[in-house]
């Protein structure tokens, strides 16, 4: 054969295909390089999420705090400041989703606690003074006629339902798509989470929408309408006022009891958000800085509802409701959570704290122009948002891009930010301004070093 000549058995075998390149997303490239630089920058929290998987499902025992590649552990905090296992110290945005209004170390925290716990005891068994001096204190900073204390907010919202129920003889309740009222009470995507209570009981209307709201409150057999004045689930969505009004007159009218779920609100305002927007519920309900950093909720409003709950034989209501909890009255939440309030989160305290995170939105709302990320909230309780659209007003559950906002949140651990992973913000007393001026300018930052993936 002559050379070069080609064989049969060559010339029948078919050239191979050229490779056709793979389209790198610019985005996903980005969020795997910061992926890299996280799981490098963290080692001691890869090892003990590693080893916490060997006694809990999935490493931890609160699934909002779960994040892959893992998520990172903290050692301790002071003031308005976390360090993690790897040693390394983050202005806390996270403000324990707006439980830990007091940061970390406050003096007179730490010193009502300890006086408690050598003076009084941990837990008694039985009544305490204390907690007469706490429902008190809360009944008149929140216009309430009667109070009851639970463990978290989501009790108190199982409670609050169950006293409407009870008061009105109908089971059916009014929630909102992307409602979040506890563990139990979830309706993102405008549907019961699969592990909801009473998930047949729910008429889930749009948030920030007065016909749906409308039509679902005078549907029959409606006992309750359950709204947060400010969606923390999507990411501080705050409900506009002329809506949260007409929900108020809606169930007035009907005949159905108004309840405002204040537990991340309470603190956007002296009187919480309800005195913000000059709303009067029936109930309202309460948690995270109330006990001062514990554990604590609490349930209250109209006597005649409350009295559901009265086990006096001269109770005025007709049912009587059972209501048990053995730490309902722990002795550490009610003289920690009454030094928080009435010491420390003073009105003046608390009007001053939250007209600096207005500004600091005002602020963020500049450095974010012209791009797809906005943020959203009241006071010093914010959200960060990523959308197609750029909206700098976000009304209800809005379609985000997640690649994005993920690698925001990396990011901003870089830069030494403590946020959660969807990007809410609750501020801690102290924090200094040039931190939050600090933020903005990494936010700033952030949008320039991304300039192709977040311009409009």
């Amino acid at each position: 054969m002559a050379p070069g000549a080609v064989t049969p058995a060559e010339a029948a075998t078919p050239a191979p295909a050229k490779a056709v390149p793979v389209a790198v997303n610019p985005a996903q490239a980005a969020l795997d390089a910061s992926i890299a630089r996280f799981v490098a920058a963290n080692p001691k929290s890869g090892e003990l999420h590693e080893l916490a998987t060997s006694s809990m499902p999935g490493g931890n025992t609160r699934t909002q705090l779960h994040a892959s590649p893992f998520p990172m552990c903290m050692r301790s905090g002071k003031d308005y400041q976390v360090t993690s296992e790897d040693g390394v110290t983050y202005t806390d945005f996270v403000g324990e989703l707006t439980a830990a209004v007091f940061g970390h170390s406050h003096p007179l925290i730490i010193e009502s606690m300890i006086k408690a716990l050598t003076t009084v005891g941990i837990n008694l068994g039985a009544t305490i003074a204390q907690e007469h001096v706490h429902a008190a204190a809360m009944c008149e900073r929140f216009s309430l006629d009667r109070i009851r204390f639970t463990n978290c907010g989501t009790e108190a919202n199982l409670h609050a339902l169950a006293g409407a129920r009870a008061f009105t003889g109908k089971r059916k309740v009014v929630v909102f798509s992307g409602g979040y009222h506890g563990g139990v009470l979830m309706f993102s995507g405008g549907e019961p989470a699969v592990n909801n209570v009473d998930r047949d009981d729910f008429i889930v209307a749009k948030f920030n929408d007065i016909e749906s709201a409308q039509a679902a409150i005078r549907q029959e057999g409606v006992a309750a309408v359950l709204i947060e004045g400010m969606q923390g689930g999507p990411g501080a969505v705050p409900g506009k006022p002329e809506f949260l009004k007409a929900i108020e007159a809606a169930a007035k009218e009907a005949g159905v009891v108004f309840i405002l779920d204040e537990v991340m609100t309470s603190r956007v305002a002296p009187g919480g958000l309800a005195e913000l927007h000059g709303l009067k519920p029936d109930m309202k309900s309460f948690g995270k800085y109330l006990g001062g950093g514990l554990a604590f909720g609490a349930f209250g409003g109209r006597a005649d509802i409350m009295a559901t709950y009265d086990p006096r034989p001269s109770s005025t209501s007709t049912t009587f409701l059972t209501h048990h909890g053995t730490f309902n009255n722990n002795t550490l939440a009610m003289y920690v959570g009454h030094v928080g309030l009435t010491q420390i989160y003073t009105p003046e305290a608390c009007t001053e704290f939250n007209a600096m995170g207005v500004k600091w939105l005002s602020d963020l709302a500049e450095v974010t122009k012209g791009t797809k990320m906005c943020f959203t909230g009241v006071g010093t309780v914010l959200g960060s948002h990523f959308t197609a659209e750029g909206l700098q007003t976000i009304e209800r559950e809005t379609p985000e891009d997640w690649t994005l906002k993920e690698l925001f949140w990396f990011e901003m651990m870089e830069d030494n930010f403590w946020i959660t992973r969807r990007g809410s913000i609750a501020l801690c007393m102290g924090t200094p301004e040039s931190e939050l001026q600090r933020f903005v300018g990494c936010v700033e930052a952030f949008l320039k070093r991304h300039a192709s993936l977040v311009s409009l």
